[in-house]
């Protein structure tokens, strides 16, 4: 066999190891089920007392299906053969008459959490690196191998619901509190422990008790159950508007599964999986994973060289961030400021941060201690020498930053890179007067930097290749999801979203409703509208964005409605000044935060009227499209791929609808094409289609083949 081996040892316990050779990591895949199908086939015909399903990769027990062969799948038949297949195996390991126990180590993932549900007992290893979950909503699909159905009957409705809805990963410690797992050993000697824990449980029948709650018990009575499915419902309607339909088959599963059983409940898990894989929404998530698992590798690794010690210059909220993310990967952090002062303030938040990591179980105690033992405070640039790179991550401001970035580089050597962590300012122009501009480049994090998945690397006409290629190294390592892209006003993140800010801006002073312009968006698929992102961005942070690049706009006729100074003048900053275009000084009524009705005034003061929902979608969602496509036509990005990721993962661009470029190739570029002209007629030249568009739409191409 390719993927698994079978031991059978001297108490006739049979051992069945995955070890898929061809890859990292373990994978449902069809030759994977065909595999385990024989080997259950040689148990039965076997004189055994217990099976231990185990692992021989050393960081991961299965981590799930494998996506590109059911991306690759091209009839509902294929699909539904291999969900059949796959539920079949699971429903013979359950049955089997004798125990069955998986002993799980690292990344136990989507099919690979359902071979455990399968099983009678569950050991896990006290390492931080193993983690459970069900992430098939993230890809636009649900737990198929009987997940939604095993899961709720072994820790209960209210704990199991969110998990599959959500898509978290679990914990060691989270896991066996909830009852996903039996029993934690130490990670080594694993193999024994389950082959002992078989033995026993051949001889004596395992009684899992789960205590349970009054409460809980109402909650999964028939009654208490139909109020958690109607509240279920309700939270992904207010959450994600209806536009995901995983989450609403997730309930659906499980409601079905309690009414009418597991088998039958497995049975119609098989015709959702199947309508949810060839659903626009589940291939475009898929397509954003595989280009998210892409930009994870570096290609260029053998250019890049070992960052190990790190300096930071400026440690407020984006410095502490770098210096939280880098901890686990470099062995000195210098965390430079004015004063020492404020040095040792940004630690403690990167502190604050390994904390919580430990709580949660992500980093061990010591290990964390270890991290915070790496951050060094400065005022002065003595202990800079020998640094492997430096990041700046002070103000937004560029001459603040040019004498930044000199001092780091008289203070280096030649083998030292200088990065600016800049949202909008060209970094060739933050370059100027630097000695060595072939060491610089733009590494452009996104705030939280622990939360927030992408960074942007930015690379100069002179930046070296191994300069770019360490940047992104790094970058990888900190656990970003990184795209490089050329220089420019803006980048590419930064300019695509002005254009959305601005046009949004402009239905507002054409007398449009806020919370109205914003719910639109909403139901477009955005997280947040774009007047409240303006107010959380900060209105003054806005203004030096839009500062940056009107200059490239204004000849197309993007510009901005008023003058947004005026905003500033009158304290509107937005969130962090308890004012903006929106009231955080007041409560909130009805849930929602009160509008600033003094800003429509500096609007132009237009009178208040319905807006056309469907229009301003496509009118503020275009504006970001089209400059999409510009950036690609520009080289400002490399491929669709990256513009996806980047519009998606840096600002929130509905996922579902898979990135810019994947939403074209859904609409077809000639409806595109037509839309833009139909509102260049009515609202001037902003909108005519990017040259690359129109030739797609003339050609009948897409960006994806």
């Amino acid at each position: 066999m390719k993927n698994i081996t079978m031991d059978i040892t001297k108490e006739k316990v049979a051992v069945v190891t995955i070890d898929c050779r061809d890859s990292k990591v373990n994978k449902v895949s069809g030759e994977l089920l065909d595999e385990i199908s024989g080997m259950l086939d040689h148990i039965s015909s076997q004189e055994i007392k217990g099976l231990v399903i185990a692992s021989g990769k050393e960081d991961n027990f299965v981590v799930g299906a494998d996506v590109d062969e059911v991306l690759s799948m091209k009839t509902d038949l294929e699909i539904r053969d291999y969900i059949s297949r796959a539920n079949q195996i699971l429903a013979r390991i359950d049955a089997l008459p004798i125990p069955v126990v998986s002993c799980i180590h690292g990344n136990c993932l989507g099919g690979g959490l359902e071979i455990a549900l399968a099983s009678d007992y569950r050991i896990a290893a006290d390492s931080t690196g193993t983690v459970m979950g069900f992430p098939e909503v993230m890809l636009g699909l649900l737990p198929a191998g009987g997940g939604t159905q095993r899961l709720p009957r072994l820790i209960g409705l209210i704990q199991a619901l969110p998990l599959m809805l959500t898509g978290k990963n679990v914990r060691i410690r989270t896991a066996k509190k909830l009852g996903l797992i039996d029993e934690v050993v130490v990670p080594y000697g694993l193999r024994e422990i389950g082959v002992k824990k078989a033995t026993e449980l051949a001889q004596k029948k395992i009684k899992r008790k789960r205590s349970r709650s009054l409460m809980d018990a109402f909650l999964e009575s028939p009654f208490g159950r139909n109020r958690v499915f109607k509240q279920a419902r309700q939270m992904v309607m207010r959450q994600s508007c209806g536009l995901y339909p995983a989450p609403l088959a997730i309930i659906d599963s499980v409601e079905y599964g309690y009414k009418k059983g597991l088998r039958k409940g497995i049975q119609a898990d098989i015709e959702r999986f199947v309508n949810l894989v060839i659903s626009p929404e589940a291939k475009a998530l898929m397509t954003l994973f595989f280009g998210t698992t892409d930009l994870k590798k570096n290609p260029h690794k053998k250019k890049a060289r070992s960052v190990k010690k790190l300096a930071i210059v400026g440690t407020g909220l984006m410095g502490s961030g770098i210096a939280s993310v880098s901890a686990p990967v470099c062995d000195t952090i210098l965390m430079k400021d004015m004063n020492l002062d404020a040095a040792a303030s940004g630690m403690s938040e990167v502190w604050k941060g390994i904390v919580k990591q430990v709580q949660s179980g992500a980093v061990r105690r010591f290990d964390g201690d270890v991290m915070y033992g790496k951050l060094v405070p400065c005022d002065d640039y003595l202990r800079f020498k020998g640094a492997d790179i430096v990041i700046e991550a002070v103000f937004e401001d560029i001459n603040l930053k040019r004498t930044i970035l000199k001092e780091a580089e008289a203070a280096t050597g030649g083998d030292t890179i200088v990065a600016s962590n800049t949202s909008a300012l060209p970094i060739k122009s933050i370059a100027r007067g630097c000695k060595r501009p072939q060491n610089v480049i733009g590494m452009h994090y996104f705030s939280p930097v622990p939360r927030m998945p992408l960074l942007e690397i930015i690379k100069t006409d002179t930046t070296a290749d191994w300069v770019t290629a360490t940047a992104l190294d790094l970058g990888i390592r900190q656990g970003k999801t990184c795209i490089i892209v050329k220089d420019g006003p803006g980048f590419y993140t930064t300019r695509i979203l002005a254009p959305l800010l601005l046009e949004g801006s402009r239905v507002i002073a054409e007398g449009g409703g806020l919370p109205e312009v914003d719910r639109a968006m909403q139901l477009f698929g955005y997280p947040v509208g774009p007047m409240t992102l303006l107010d959380e961005v900060g209105i003054d942070v806005g203004i030096h964005v839009i500062e940056e690049v009107l200059p490239i706009f204004e000849p197309r006729g993007i510009t901005a409605p008023i003058d947004f100074t005026i905003l500033t003048q009158k304290g509107f900053l937005g969130r962090k000044s308890k004012k903006g275009l929106y009231r955080y000084d007041l409560p909130k009524k009805k849930g929602k935060k009160p509008v600033n009705t003094a800003v429509y005034a500096l609007f132009g003061d237009a009178q208040r009227k319905k807006i056309d929902v469907e229009e301003v979608q496509l009118r503020i969602s275009l504006m970001m499209v089209n400059e999409a496509i510009t950036c690609l036509e520009e080289g400002i990005i490399s491929s669709p791929r990256d513009g996806d990721v980047g519009a998606v993962l840096g600002l929130g661009f509905p996922p579902f609808r898979g990135g810019p470029f994947r939403y074209v190739d859904g609409m077809g570029a000639g409806a595109i094409v037509k839309i833009m002209e139909q509102l260049a007629a009515k609202y001037g030249k902003r909108f005519i289609p990017a040259g690359m568009l129109q030739d797609m739409a003339s050609k009948g191409g897409k960006f994806y083949k």
